[in-house]
């Protein structure tokens, strides 16, 4: 955590000097949206379902487990969903990009390739997010699809909303941008289809949102894989000694969840954080003997110069029932449409 977030989430009291810039800020992004809303600016609505799966601060809060879940769960039904990703933290030699499990990292950014190889449904990289979608259609014949953030690119048409929440941070100070965390006012989210807390709802948002479905979700530990090989071991037997302390690094939005989870585990660690979507080298793994364990998304950096002491915490997200129930409702309403 950077020390502007840390101030953000402790509520430090001079963030109140950067009042002048929230309200610019806020003001923009009314227009912005209000924009879109009036028909000012073009808005590409894709003839399949799109379902947007983001958040209202910066930073990680758990999206992209919940999409691999729902393309799963779309899969398992015989849909032939589709991912699309701005792809943040890669630079393809062109757009938009077509993302398999062989897609060099720095092409298409690490969430991309990451839900491609979990999920192995197709995924489209694109800064302008439609052509994504059009590619997803027209070249892969998809039939719904999913897109990981962009709860702010309004230029994307959109038939559901879901909006993420971290369950420990919640929204912080519940101030925009510079002064607080959020990306948009708190009162956008009255406008999602549905809220879902990942670990827990901050007993803060009780107030937030009212009359939008509320659920919970918990991120859980799937499988031990070895970075190289690709091999897999139970959660329940990890492939090293769990007294002696692993490497355990981090370079997501909130590393203390990972480092956590392996606390959870019994697996003693030495927690080595790195900034969300870190460029990592061959430089950024320790040296000696100890096992290095990481999460998938800096896995799929970090593969092409890994050695054998490199394992990942695979992960998989658990929504509640009432969210299954709420999510095949309206998967049914589509089917009924079509």
């Amino acid at each position: 955590m950077t020390p502007l977030e840390r101030a953000w989430y402790q509520g430090a009291p001079w963030l109140a000097l950067l009042q002048p810039l929230e309200v610019l800020y806020r003001g923009v992004v009314r227009r912005r949206r209000a924009a879109y809303r009036q028909g000012r600016r073009e808005v590409w609505q894709p003839p399949v379902p799109l379902v947007v799966v983001g958040n209202l601060s910066v930073g990680g809060t758990g999206k992209s487990p919940l999409v691999a879940w729902l393309a799963e769960w779309l899969v398992a039904q015989g849909w032939r969903p589709g991912i699309v990703s701005r792809g943040y933290g890669g630079k393809a030699p062109g757009y938009p990009l077509l993302v398999d499990a062989e897609t060099p990292v720095a092409h298409s950014g690490d969430e991309p390739l990451m839900l491609a190889q979990q999920s192995g449904v197709a995924v489209a990289v694109d800064p302008r997010r439609p052509r994504a979608a059009h590619a997803l259609i027209e070249a892969r014949g998809c039939d719904v699809l999913l897109a990981d953030d962009g709860l702010q690119h309004y230029a994307l048409g959109r038939t559901l909303e879901i909006a993420v929440v971290d369950g420990q941070r919640g929204f912080g100070n519940r101030r925009c941008l510079p002064r607080g965390p959020l990306r948009e006012p708190l009162e956008r989210l009255a406008a999602v289809d549905a809220l879902i807390g990942n670990g827990g709802l901050d007993p803060l948002c009780e107030n937030d949102a009212p009359g939008v479905p509320r659920f919970v979700m918990h991120v859980r530990p799937r499988a031990w894989r070895h970075l190289l090989s690709g091999a897999t071991r139970p959660i329940e037997t990890p492939p090293f000694a769990t007294d002696a302390p692993v490497e355990a690094l981090a370079g997501i939005g909130h590393p203390q969840r990972f480092f956590d989870t392996l606390t959870a585990l019994g697996v003693t660690h030495r927690a080595r954080r790195f900034a969300d979507h870190h460029a990592f080298s061959a430089a950024d793994l320790p040296a000696g003997d100890r096992p290095i364990v990481m999460t998938a998304k800096d896995g799929v950096k970090c593969r092409g110069f890994a050695d054998e002491r490199c394992w990942v915490l695979d992960v998989i997200a658990a929504p509640d029932a009432g969210f299954e129930q709420w999510w095949a409702a309206c998967v049914e309403q589509w089917q009924r449409r079509a």
